[in-house]
């Protein structure tokens, strides 16, 4: 096998095509950050009429695995990326096959699709984590309880989110219980991080290798989901350096073109572990669009398409919000403070702990 490097594709002219797989909030915003650079836009989704799809030059309406489809969106775009990570890794893979640019690539996607492949190649790369144990069935949770000090979190292996697929394991009692609360598949089993509070990094690379990353954030949760990131975060410059080097591991093993967002344990005393890995645009990373010059979205199209990464200073102090289920009918009130800068994902019901838009407020660093 050669060690001789791939060649760094040529940069996309204005007026080529991006393709994006994913029709939310996060498309959404993508497809008007490449709009402005130049670009059209193609969302591929299987819900007709989506947020990202009535920004775009056009949607092809279909599942992510539809082979037809799939064909079709990677001759008509100059390059594919995603907009969340539970898009098929197969779908991907197929694109990459076909000859389509792809980024990032289908490793980083089945990376973060798994979380003991992703535990795992963490700790390999010289990101720490929590201690874990991977779950198969009711039997190898109670072997693992053995192992792992209680409290103990239990969530499944793939898919999960925003506090879904997951359950906190107090009392050895307990397990058969939480085994059956996710659903009886397979899962992993996470010890408790004693942190102080809970940190985030944006950071991009290149095709050619080069890397920005963004100053950190500190998040606050409300029931499992994202309610508020404060940037740049006040921390010690030990810890942003520390933050700073896991940042470039993680691109660099993974071998990764865009942007990704990497979510931090702030242990208090400089240490850091990582909670988990993102390989797209992070909701975490939304306050660069009112605090830097390039925002995560601009940056992940330059990433992808070959252009210059941007610069990634903060210009302003930004606190995110992020507006759930009927808090959505706040548009008015908060449309009309100065500090404010408000961003609406397009979407129709406002159901309970949906996300429907975010506010930036902007003060002076």
């Amino acid at each position: 096998m050669s060690d001789t490097p791939a060649p760094v594709p040529p940069a996309l002219a204005p007026g080529s095509t991006v393709g994006i797989l994913g029709g939310g909030q996060l498309g959404r915003m993508l497809s008007q950050a490449a709009s402005r650079l130049g670009f059209d836009v193609v969302i591929l989704d299987p819900e007709e009429n989506s947020p990202a799809g009535r920004v775009s030059r056009g949607q092809i309406v279909a599942a992510y695995d539809d082979p037809t489809a799939l064909n079709v969106f990677g001759r008509v775009c100059d390059v594919v990326t995603f907009e969340f990570e539970n898009v098929p890794a197969r779908s991907v893979e197929l694109l990459a096959e076909a000859g389509a640019r792809v980024a990032p690539g289908p490793r980083a996607l089945a990376v973060a699709q798994d979380r003991i492949l992703e535990k795992t190649f963490l700790n390999e790369a010289g990101a720490p984590t929590v201690e874990f144990a991977m779950v198969d069935d009711l039997a190898s949770l109670e072997t693992a309880l053995q192992v792992i000090p209680l409290p103990a979190l239990l969530k499944t292996r793939r898919e999960g989110y925003d506090g879904k697929g997951q359950v906190w394991i107090k009392t050895l009692i307990q397990a058969a219980d939480a085994w059956a609360a996710i659903g009886e598949r397979p899962a992993v089993l996470e010890a408790r991080a004693l942190f102080v509070r809970e940190l985030s990094i944006i950071c991009a690379r290149g095709w050619d290798g080069k890397t920005a990353v963004y100053p950190l954030g500190w998040n606050t949760h409300k029931g499992g989901v994202l309610k508020t990131t404060v940037a740049p975060a006040e921390v010690e410059p030990k810890t942003e350096r520390r933050a700073r080097a896991i940042a470039r591991a993680v691109l660099e093993q993974l071998d990764y073109v865009g942007v990704l967002g990497i979510e931090l344990f702030d242990l208090g005393d400089g240490r850091l572990l990582v909670n988990e890995i993102a390989p797209r645009v992070h909701n975490t990373g939304h306050w660069t669009q009112d605090g830097c010059v390039c925002d995560q979205f601009e940056q992940h199209i330059r990433a992808i398409t070959g252009w210059p990464l941007g610069p990634t200073a903060a210009h302003a102090h930004v606190e995110m919000t992020n507006l759930l289920g009927d808090e959505i009918d706040q548009w008015q009130k908060l449309a009309g403070k100065s500090d404010m800068r408000l961003h609406l994902y397009g979407k129709g019901e406002a159901r309970p702990g949906r996300k429907m838009a975010h506010v930036n407020r902007v003060r002076p660093l």
